[in-house]
């Protein structure tokens, strides 16, 4: 028998321990992540699910209205959602989740559910008794899309093997040119590239504004972190890498000075980054989705393949409850 208790405070430190032990829980589960946000933006509706008294999943969500629905969905805040469960969970347990979200919902007359999971690579042990059991109960596919993830060799030598000519004439050109890549605090300066390369490409904001992305860095001060590339002492690119768990390190902003393009910082940046990331112990190296609302970017693609990454799934489901 499955138990759901609407998330409050007093369970904040009950829940981020279990984020933490658990087989697929990443920093964007986190409350400390979570409650960064301004209290006035979301809606808060995060569960927790017991069995005699012991919690065996917790889902990170908020409400919300949209065309006269309620909706409860993945938490908007985050990368990713979806059911976080043991290490050790049992497709009868998995079932037994899903089915008591459904009647949960149905009860608070929650019209719709929307959840995002994080790709397979999050998981330490390989597992689809979620998906299985979110599909035997009729939830279905709203989007799939791709993210680009790198796994991490032994030494950079073997993963430079699988970089494509391309990438390797690119990132030692970088090294002739004098780029050096080092750890920096220094988000503002990054910050300025960041807005203004988001700006002359797509023509939007980054997700976090300054002051929120440096609250967060406050919050994991050992979990965030910016690579700078210099020419001389000039950052002209930059990436920040959020570890998201044990086994991953997400490249969470990646940016560079479109008028030092010919340099090609970038390229040294991520092998700088990809021999720090396996000294760090991590599995896999994600560089993020290339694709929205199921519409690929393929030069985006292509250059994340130039360093060896693949492409899988960062699936999405959903519901309508009668």
């Amino acid at each position: 028998m499955i138990k759901i208790i609407k998330y409050d405070k007093k369970k904040k430190i009950e829940w981020d321990e279990f984020v933490k032990k658990s087989n697929n829980g990443t920093i964007f589960h986190e409350r400390k992540f979570i409650n960064y946000h301004p209290k006035d933006r979301f809606v808060d509706h995060s569960l927790l699910f017991e069995n005699r008294g012991k919690i065996v999943g917790v889902f990170p969500a908020v409400e919300y209205y949209e065309s006269g629905m309620k909706i409860l969905h993945s938490h908007k805040g985050a990368s990713y959602g979806g059911i976080v469960y043991p290490y050790d969970q049992s497709i009868r347990k998995g079932f037994g989740i899903v089915k008591s979200l459904i009647k949960y919902a149905k009860s608070e007359k929650i019209n719709r559910i929307i959840l995002t999971l994080p790709p397979m690579i999050y998981n330490k042990k390989m597992t689809n008794y979620i998906e299985f059991a979110l599909i035997r109960n009729h939830f279905s596919y709203l989007k799939r899309e791709i993210s680009s993830t790198l796994l991490l060799e032994n030494t950079i030598e073997q993963n430079v093997k699988k970089f494509k000519q391309t990438s390797r004439t690119a990132f030692r050109k970088a090294e002739k040119k004098g780029i050096k890549v080092c750890l920096s605090n220094n988000y503002e300066k990054f910050y300025k590239i960041l807005k203004n390369n988001l700006k002359i490409r797509h023509n939007v904001e980054p997700t976090h504004s300054l002051k929120e992305l440096m609250k967060i860095v406050k919050i994991y001060p050992n979990r965030i972190r910016l690579y700078g590339a210099y020419l001389n002492d000039k950052m002209i690119a930059g990436t920040v890498m959020f570890d998201a768990n044990s086994l991953v390190t997400l490249a969470f902003y990646i940016s560079h000075d479109e008028k030092y393009q010919e340099y090609r910082a970038v390229n040294l940046l991520f092998k700088e980054i990809i021999e720090d990331s396996i000294k760090r112990n991590f599995k896999y190296l994600d560089y993020g989705i290339f694709t929205v609302n199921m519409e690929p970017n393929f030069g985006l693609a292509r250059f994340k393949e130039s360093f060896g990454a693949n492409g899988i799934f960062r699936d999405t489901f959903t519901i309508d409850l009668k």
